[in-house]
């Protein structure tokens, strides 16, 4: 059964615009309630990230969770792990995130985390949909729920943080610059860094409601490369809106992406004799990853791109690591979804036992030449059903002898193909990425 509202990330759209509206929350709220009030006594966390809406959607949702006698414990600003672990530790039966992640402030969404600090299972958020288009009743005057504010939200998730690297660790002499993107880590993961030693520059940690990700954070690296430089730093690391999205920056002021923070992480688990199975990435991790891996004798997969797939791969195979090449790294050893601060203090640790910094560290992994190509195509038939697109891909595939890769895909929100070409020599990939192109094009006229 498909759903109307949940994507791969919960409900997530332009704020004002349907469903990211007032009534739409007020009715979610109560939906949600309702379904989780089936399961038994009903205690939902709401938390949220900077974004200016967030106060006119946490009240919406205040409001219908207790109309459906759920008891709601407000968290404030807090980025999306923290309010995931804080579920699990109060007991609660889901956690509610208001935020739109690594997106501008005019967009907004709600991510929701069951009991356990995961995703929620499917059958629950087609409850919720089915509810959703039922008449919104009121539980009477009695069983209204109740609202509280947990005061102690911030310094219950920095010490659970500092908990994922072992007692008595000091990075005392290591000068890092943070940029928080204006967003849900601005008070934590500086107090994170600084307690464990560390000689903290911070960036972008005064947010205003309307700065949240503007010009700043992991999807705009510059001002970060900028302030590692002139600060003489060792490395920067660069948090999304929400704090589940990690990128760094090395001392030379080169950007090192999830692909390769997710290398560092499983080569330091392995050495350490504590890697459980493989890692798992996804479609769009740079081949460099996998060829870097294979030589360590890593095991390594590939699920669809979002963390609701990494997450899934990792389960079914009882793995612990993957991640995204945006940041997105989920270490299960330690938590239960994707965490940019625990992943950032994953590398350091690494980084630290190899008494090595990240630009040397990061040297086992050399990225591949990636060309992309956008083919526009009418809409009818399917170019990549066509059996000339298919032989072209299986050749180039053969050709480069599983030390390249051929992506072909459609794109799920316009008319494009994408055909995306890897391998070691740039020169050689490019000329397979436009011979794809150009067949995809002919066949599409």
């Amino acid at each position: 059964m498909s759903k109307k509202y949940f994507g791969t990330d919960g409900i997530r759209g332009r704020v004002g615009q349907y469903p990211i509206t007032p009534d739409f929350m007020l009715k979610l709220g109560w939906a949600a309630g309702m379904a989780f009030r089936s399961m038994g006594a009903c205690k939902v966390l709401v938390g949220k990230d900077t974004r200016i809406s967030g106060y006119m959607f946490e009240s919406a949702l205040e409001a219908g969770l207790t109309s459906a006698g759920a008891d709601v414990m407000l968290l404030g600003p807090m980025p999306t792990p923290a309010i995931a672990y804080l579920t699990r530790t109060f007991h609660a039966e889901a956690g509610i995130v208001i935020s739109a992640s690594h997106n501008p402030h005019d967009d907004n969404g709600i991510k929701f985390f069951s009991g356990k600090g995961t995703k929620l299972p499917d059958e629950v958020e087609l409850m919720i949909e089915e509810l959703l288009d039922t008449p919104m009743t009121v539980v009477e005057s009695s069983k209204i729920g109740k609202v509280s504010r947990i005061n102690d939200a911030s310094g219950r998730y920095i010490e659970f943080c500092k908990s994922s690297v072992p007692t008595g660790t000091s990075f005392a002499g290591l000068k890092i610059v943070i940029d928080c993107a204006h967003g849900a880590t601005y008070k934590v993961a500086p107090s994170v860094f600084r307690e464990l030693g560390a000689d903290v520059v911070v960036l972008s940690a005064h947010p205003n409601g309307l700065n949240i990700n503007e010009n700043c954070g992991s999807t705009h690296m510059e001002p970060l490369q900028a302030a590692v430089l002139a600060e003489q730093a060792d490395l920067g690391i660069a948090f999304d809106g929400d704090g589940d999205r990690v990128q760094m920056v090395d001392h030379t002021g080169a950007v090192v992406d999830g692909d390769e923070l997710l290398f560092i992480i499983a080569r330091d688990l392995q050495e350490r004799g504590k890697l459980q199975g493989g890692v798992v990435g996804t479609l769009m991790s740079n081949l460099g990853l996998e060829l870097a891996l294979a030589d360590l004798a890593i095991p390594f997969v590939r699920a669809n791109v979002g963390d609701r797939y990494v997450i899934s791969e990792l389960l079914a195979r009882d793995w612990q690591v993957g991640g995204e090449n945006s940041g997105h790294i989920v270490c299960f050893s330690h938590t239960t979804t994707g965490d940019a601060i625990i992943a950032a203090l994953q590398v350091l640790m690494a980084l630290k036992r190899r008494t090595e910094g990240l630009a040397q560290s990061r040297q086992a992994l050399r990225k591949c030449p990636q060309v992309l190509i956008n083919v526009r195509f009418g809409g009818g038939a399917n170019p990549l059903e066509h059996p000339t697109v298919k032989e072209a891909s299986d050749r180039v595939t053969q050709a480069m002898a599983g030390r390249g890769r051929v992506l072909l895909r459609k794109s799920g929100t316009e008319p494009l193909v994408r055909v995306m070409v890897e391998g070691e020599d740039e020169t050689q990939v490019r000329g397979y990425a436009e011979e794809l192109a150009k067949l995809v094009t002919e066949v599409s006229v």
